[in-house]
Formats: C-alpha cells, sequence, structure tokens
C-alpha cells in the first residue's frame, strides 16, 4: 500500500509539471513555434522522466538538461520545459549528492554561455536573463541541499531516540529480573524446604523466612520503581542485607573489603550491588553451596566485585542473569567473568572503572 502511494506521488508530480509545461507553452505565443513536434517531445520526455527521479537522481537531471539543449535551440525559446530540468536539479541535491548537481547546474550554464556566445547577435537569452538563471540554480542546489541535511538530522533523531528506548527497555527487564528472580528464587527453594521437609519446626522457620523475603520483595521492587523514577539507587551499603538474606536459606556470607571504601557514580554503585544480588541468587539456585565470600575492591580508577562460592562449580548455566551481569559491566566500559574455579566452587567478578561513568 505504501509502495502504490509512492508511485501515485510520483505520477501526480509528473502530471502536474507536465500540465504546467504544456499550459506555459500554449499560452507563451499565438503562433505556431518551429520544430513543434521536437519542442512537445522534450517537454513529454523531460516531464515523463520526473518519474524516475527517486531511483536515478543524476540520469534524471542530465537527461532533462539535454532536453532542455534540445528544446531551446531548436524550438520556441518561451517554453517552460526548464521546469522539468529545475525540478530534477533540486531532487538530485535533496538526495544527497549535492557535488553532482552543482556540476550538472554548472554545467548547464556553461553550456547556455557557450551556445549564447555562439549566437552573436540573434542571443535568445540577455544578461540579466542569464544571471537570473544562474541564481536560481544556484539556489535550487542550496534549496536541495538544506532539505537533504534536515532529513538526515530528523532521522539521526529518530534512530537515537529508538536506541534510547531500546536500551531503556532492556535496563528496566534487567532491572525487573534482577529484583523478582533474587527474591523469588529464595522463596522457592524456602518453599520446598517447607513442603518436603519432616520437621515441623523447620517448616515453619521456613514459612516465616518465605515471609520475610516476600516482604524484602516488594520492597525491592518498590524501590526499583522508584529508581526507574529517577529516585535512589540501590548501593553497596547494602551488601550486608544481601547476605542476611542469603544466610536466612542457609548459606554462609562472608563479605571482604579491600581498599577504602568511597562514594561511587550511581551508575557503577547500582551495577555492582546487582551483580553481587545476581551472584547470591544464582549459588542459592544452582550451585549448592555452603559457604559463599563477596570480595569488594576499591581503586582510585575502578571498583571490583567478585563472589566466591564452594559449590558443585561446572559450567556457567545459560540465562538472563549471566548475560545481564555482563551488559551492566560492558556499558559501563568494564569487564566481567563468570567461570568455574580450578580449586572447586564458582566465581563471579566484576571490574567497573569510575572515569567512563562519570
Amino acid at each position: 500500500m505504501a509502495i502504490l502511494r509512492r508511485y501515485m506521488a510520483e505520477l501526480a508530480i509528473t502530471v502536474a509539471v507536465l500540465a504546467s509545461s504544456v499550459a506555459v507553452s500554449l499560452g507563451a505565443s499565438a503562433e505556431q513555434p518551429r520544430n513543434a513536434v521536437i519542442g512537445w517531445a522534450c517537454v513529454i520526455l523531460a516531464c515523463a522522466a520526473l518519474f524516475l527521479r527517486r531511483r536515478h537522481p543524476l540520469p534524471v537531471a542530465i537527461f532533462t538538461a539535454v532536453c532542455c539543449a534540445i528544446y531551446y535551440p531548436y524550438t520556441d525559446p518561451d517554453g517552460f520545459v526548464l521546469l522539468a530540468f529545475a525540478f530534477a536539479l533540486y531532487n538530485n541535491a535533496s538526495t544527497g549528492r549535492i557535488r553532482s548537481a552543482a556540476v550538472v547546474a554548472a554545467a548547464s550554464m556553461g553550456g547556455v554561455a557557450f551556445g549564447e556566445a555562439r549566437a552573436g547577435a540573434s542571443r535568445q537569452v540577455d544578461n540579466f536573463a542569464f544571471l537570473l538563471m544562474a541564481g536560481w540554480f544556484i539556489a535550487l542546489v542550496a534549496v536541495g541541499a538544506v532539505t537533504y541535511y534536515r532529513r538526515e538530522a530528523e532521522r539521526t533523531k529518530e534512530s537515537e531516540a529508538r536506541r534510547r528506548a531500546t536500551d531503556e527497555r532492556l535496563r528496566i527487564a534487567r532491572e525487573l529480573h534482577d529484583v523478582l528472580g533474587h527474591n523469588l528464587a529464595l522463596i522457592n527453594v524456602q518453599a520446598g524446604a517447607a513442603l518436603h521437609g519432616k520437621d515441623p519446626v523447620k517448616s515453619e522457620e521456613a514459612l516465616v523466612t518465605i515471609k520475610q523475603t516476600s516482604k524484602d520483595a516488594l520492597r525491592e521492587l518498590r524501590a526499583t520503581l522508584g529508581m526507574l523514577r529517577q529516585a535512589d539507587t540501590p548501593s553497596l551499603a547494602r551488601v550486608a542485607e544481601l547476605a542476611e538474606s542469603a544466610g536466612a536459606h542457609g548459606l554462609t556470607v562472608r563479605t571482604e573489603i579491600d581498599g577504602t571504601a568511597r562514594d561511587l557514580p550511581p551508575d557503577v554503585e547500582h551495577a555492582a550491588f546487582r551483580v553481587v544480588q545476581e551472584a547470591l541468587t544464582n549459588v542459592a539456585r544452582h550451585a549448592a553451596a555452603d559457604t559463599v565470600v563477596v570480595r569488594i575492591g576499591y581503586t582510585d580508577h575502578d571498583v571490583s566485585v567478585q563472589i566466591d562460592d564452594d559449590g558443585r562449580g561446572g559450567a556457567a548455566r545459560p540465562g538472563n542473569g549471566i548475560r545481564g551481569m555482563a551488559e551492566r559491566a560492558e556499558a559501563l566500559g568494564g569487564e566481567f567473568a563468570a567461570a568455574a574455579r580450578e580449586d572447586g566452587g564458582f566465581r563471579v567478578r566484576a571490574r567497573l572503572p569510575l572515569r567512563a561513568a562519570r
């Protein structure tokens, strides 16, 4: 349907230019023009060529110029076939072929000047008309160039807007995955323990933990939605809460700090917190570990987080968790690695530079 509308628009423009040329040519002189057949052929062919101006802008501009070169010396000088050439010249410039449009315009004026010089006393274009025509051609090329650059600026702006919208959707998806995935995974573990456990006391403890974890999940969700509304972002100061939450599910979590803790750019603080959160979630769900060590290292140039567990190790399971952590690190120009340790267990490590974030 869009293609049909485009062709109908091209046809309408072609017919409009042809009608204008014919009307001006018929009204220009009451007498029959010289070589009328050649004249009408040039008018019709030049206007018909405009139908192809989108696909072949430069050839159409050259062809209409040739039609003018044939029309004006051999038939009625008052004809308006020049309108087709002017439209083709503007179209050529508006599609980004500004240099070629300028060359065609200059060549056309050179041809007019050469023809008038040979005509001598029988010149058809006086000096004023020649300068007016030159100014017209220059204006057409300039307006076409402005149209092209304005269109490109709008296209670039739209492309940037689409890219930002895509990045924002991915960011929201990562946030919701990290927040809900972490807490729901812990709830799932405790629900399984409560369902299959034979000790009523432990089952009751699991249910209490589920209640607290679901409460934490709701709080995290509200905090995430607030962050998406430009509120406060999660902080590494809350790693202790993550450790306490994981400890309630049977994991022993030890936190170590290398260097001096400092204020970090919000993006870095946020990404580091989410890496720790997602890594602890994966340990609780997949590692069958007893102990987890979370190391946070501060330097003048970057901050690093490293999560080591003593679980079963092995290759990382494919999924959104690992991919999301890697995307967060790469978005800040940092590094990310997740692999089994040689002495057993699994290691997740992310290094996030500070300068790029600022």
